[in-house]
């Protein structure tokens, strides 16, 4: 049974910080909450576009999943926007704007090689998990079609290709200009994208193919979808679905693309879709 009530406190957990460099000399912020059942599989999650580890209710989410047993490590994208010395607000444009799949792909294996060095003492290392949101979904198929340490996937709210969303007809003029900017209405900020995003993209087409990856996926997997998601629409969990062999699809009611939660969150209870998918994502993971 879990405890949804009480999990705001660090009952049966401990949390810690760390800060790891990426592959780009940006740096990674890390926050893990180890539960205190021994031997226990370590969760690695990944927020989506404009997401951040501590965006809406993920830091109870975090203390839910280690007060279960599973230990539970969030990070933010070395170019996601956050920066250090503010975690909480996109102070850091410019390297949103140079962000792009490769970085992305980048830092989460940094992320899973820095785990399995460095904390084999408090989690079992032959039982990583990989749980995506958004975009950060999408990252975590590539990287589970190609790495063998990852034993079981969950995907929340997935992208099922990448393609669509940046090959339009406003390419051309993303080319002469330089940038897009794509608006953030929550902060009202003018987000910039830079051409080498789609550069980055057409040089490497085939690898940040998710129906490729799909197909070589044979872990088990866990695609959770809201029927009212209207960022991403749950058409595109059935076709996940159907391109991983062993998967299993999830259709939340009346839910969108975050399970109807917002940030900042203040609210003292979860919503009752976000219950859902927390409890039957535990499920999935400890059985």
């Amino acid at each position: 049974m879990i405890n949804f009530t009480n999990s705001l406190k660090l009952k049966n957990i401990s949390m810690e910080h760390f800060v790891v460099d990426s592959k780009r000399n940006k740096k990674i912020t890390i926050d893990v909450n180890f539960s205190k059942t021994k031997d226990s599989p370590l969760i690695i999650f990944s927020h989506g576009f404009k997401g951040f580890k501590d965006w809406g209710a993920f830091n109870l989410i975090s203390n839910i999943f280690a007060n279960s047993g599973l230990n539970f490590l969030k990070f933010n994208f070395s170019h996601n926007g956050i920066s250090q010395e503010n975690l909480l607000e996109f102070t850091d444009l410019d390297s949103f704007g140079h962000n792009n799949l490769s970085i992305e792909l980048e830092d989460l294996d940094s992320v899973i090689n820095w785990a399995i060095k460095n904390l084999y003492e408090k989690i079992d290392i032959k039982q990583i998990y990989l749980l995506g949101h958004s975009r950060g979904a999408g990252i975590s198929i590539l990287t589970t079609a190609v790495n063998s340490n990852i034993k079981k996937l969950i995907l929340w709210g997935s992208v099922s290709d990448f393609e669509k969303r940046i090959i339009n007809e406003k390419v051309k003029l993303w080319k002469e200009r330089g940038v897009v900017y794509v608006f953030n209405s929550r902060t009202n900020q003018q987000m910039p994208l830079y051409y080498q995003f789609y550069q980055d993209y057409i040089k490497n087409k085939n690898k940040f193919s998710i129906s490729n990856a799909c197909n070589n996926l044979n872990i088990p997997c866990l695609i959770v979808h809201g029927d009212k998601d209207k960022t991403v629409d749950y058409s595109e969990a059935k076709v996940l679905n159907k391109n991983i062999s062993n998967s299993i699809l999830l259709k939340i009611k009346d839910s969108d693309h975050t399970f109807n939660i917002k940030h900042p969150f203040e609210k003292k209870d979860l919503s009752k879709q976000l219950k859902i998918v927390i409890a039957e994502s535990i499920s999935f993971f400890k059985n």
